[in-house]
């Protein structure tokens, strides 16, 4: 552990941001997993209940039971029952207002993912200038009594380099992961209002 520590602090100064940007990508990427994903119901029964409930011109019990249910899809159609006698229109703006004010929740701090992608291996090539600036600074000297100095210098280059690029790599798929989990999570409410307009279009007509 020592040596794995003193290896890493090898790589130079740029170590420390590096650093940083690792802790800070797995904190972001826990807790979006966290926020995102505690969110997910079973859509699928809550619709079909709704629907049965909306046939029965239970509307109340259809919005209690959209109450209850976890989830944004469910919290969507809650907010177009409880003005289900109202015009289509105003339904739809109801449920479209709250699915506009989810969204950029969903998306909190996924910037700091996109970031941290573009800055890690950027800082890691700097780290690797700096290192091969020292070698080269040791390579200059007249009497070059220290061979040490040339190999530490690439050394720094070339660990603060896979640092950059291991970070970058391993926050990558993490990003792409939550990002694609936003737009579904979009996809559905903007399915599940639609079915629930559907229904209340039908028991009008």
């Amino acid at each position: 552990m020592e040596q794995d520590y003193r290896l890493l602090l090898s790589g130079g100064i740029v170590m420390w941001p590096l650093f940083l940007c690792g802790v800070i990508s797995v904190a972001v990427t826990i807790e979006r997993l966290l926020a995102i994903g505690v969110t997910v119901g079973d859509n699928r029964r809550l619709i079909r209940d709704v629907e049965l409930l909306i046939a029965g011109n239970k509307f109340d019990e259809a919005l209690r039971v959209c109450e209850e249910r976890p989830g944004r899809a469910a919290a969507l159609l809650a907010s177009g029952l409880k003005v289900h006698n109202l015009s289509r229109v105003t339904i739809e703006r109801n449920m479209e207002e709250y699915a506009l004010k989810q969204t950029p929740i969903m998306m909190e701090r996924l910037s700091v993912l996109d970031t941290i992608i573009t800055v890690a291996p950027l800082l890691g090539l700097l780290g690797t200038v700096t290192g091969m600036i020292k070698a080269f600074n040791v390579v200059g000297n007249a009497e070059l009594r220290h061979p040490m100095g040339v190999t530490g210098g690439v050394a720094e280059a070339l660990i603060a380099t896979s640092a950059g690029l291991a970070i970058a790599i391993l926050t990558l798929p993490a990003y792409n992961f939550l990002t694609e989990r936003v737009k579904e999570d979009v996809s559905e409410m903007e399915w599940r209002a639609t079915q629930v307009m559907n229904m209340l279009t039908r028991k009008r007509s």
